[in-house]
């Protein structure tokens, strides 16, 4: 009988070693504000929404130790509309887990990874903007990824081919070395339909931090919209480089790109140039001033369009997990005519 309990009590604590190698985290983030919107050519609205400095979302992360270096690691989360409790980012026909959905492994050799995952235009254009990734208030990400067809603005004039994340990708991440990292991505079109085969999505992305600098870049060359579906569009490459720079008294950004589209189904070419400005400056040791200025030169055939967007706003962390924020937002699109509107945000976000 003693030795029984001796071996049990051996198999309980390997099992307790084992189970401690291993964890899976609930973590997500909440952000809701109250605002008064005008986009350039639209109707003013008066409204509570989600996701005014980051779209709200949650999910499940883990990673295992598998021993000598090697980890395994997953992560499953989803976008949501705190407003409503919609389970998407209000883009029709969103997936689940339409932020992550991929798992991989990790070690010496830097990281392997399957599934949906970030596209390659997503870190450096939130890194290298004072308002990070604000689908409301930050010019640069506007610029890169929302349009206005009211005004004319389509998804030709926008600078990322597609997605802030891609699905049906193979991700491979470098190690750090000295603060520079890379990651290269490969998106399988998954087409069967003739004409359609062979399309897919390739980038890369590079990043530097040491210091008070950072520095970023990236390529895309995107031919599929949805790979769910056969949804192949004209080939889109865009680049951008850009960085920010710590004075301690002031952070600075600056950001340069271009989107280019070879006609095909298109009439004409595309040609879209952007470059940004901002900065932030700590005014007490838990709140910071923000501004950030973008502009779009878009050439599409002979016609030509500009965007200009400025945004000023304050961010005032009560602790590590929950800041409160206030930004106004002047944004212009001079296309056939000039449409402006200006927009008032105030907000809380929390993450746990």
């Amino acid at each position: 009988m003693k030795n029984t309990f001796i071996a049990l009590a051996a198999a309980l604590a390997c099992s307790g070693a084992a189970y401690a190698q291993s964890n899976v985290q609930l973590t997500g983030l909440v952000d809701m504000y109250a605002g008064s919107l005008k986009a350039p050519a639209g109707e003013r609205t008066s409204a509570v929404g989600s996701g005014g400095m980051t779209t709200s979302w949650w999910g499940l992360k883990g990673t295992e130790d598998l021993g000598g270096g090697l980890k395994a690691d997953f992560n499953l989360t989803a976008f949501f509309r705190a407003d409503t409790g919609d389970m998407t980012r209000g883009i029709p026909s969103d997936t689940f887990f339409s932020r992550d959905a991929n798992v991989g492994l990790s070690g010496s050799f830097g990281r392997v990874g399957l599934g949906r995952d970030k596209a390659p235009n997503f870190l450096p254009t939130i890194l290298s903007n004072p308002f990070g990734d604000s689908f409301v208030v930050s010019p640069l990400v506007l610029h890169a990824n929302v349009p206005n067809f009211a005004a004319g603005w389509t998804n030709a004039q926008t600078t990322t081919g597609t997605d802030t994340g891609w699905s049906n990708q193979i991700i491979y991440s470098t190690p750090s070395f000295g603060g520079l990292k890379a990651n290269v991505h490969y998106q399988f079109g998954e087409q069967t339909a003739q004409g359609k085969r062979g399309k897919k999505n390739v980038g890369a992305n590079v990043l530097y931090g040491a210091g008070p600098l950072s520095l970023v870049a990236f390529y895309e060359r995107v031919q599929i919209a949805k790979p769910t579906g056969i949804d192949v569009q004209d080939t889109k490459t865009d680049w951008m480089v850009g960085g920010n720079y710590n004075f301690n008294v002031v952070k600075l950004y600056g950001t340069y790109g271009q989107a280019k589209i070879k006609a095909q189904t298109l009439p004409v070419d595309v040609k879209n140039t952007t470059y940004s400005l901002g900065l932030d400056v700590p005014v007490t040791t838990a709140g910071t001033i923000k501004a950030a200025a973008a502009h779009t030169k878009s050439e599409v055939g002979a016609a030509e369009g500009k965007r200009t967007t400025f945004t000023v706003g304050y961010d005032h962390f009560l602790s590590k997990r929950t800041d409160v924020y206030g930004a106004v937002m002047y944004d212009r699109i001079k296309w056939t005519e000039s449409k402006s509107g200006t927009s008032v945000v105030a907000g809380i976000r929390h993450r746990f």
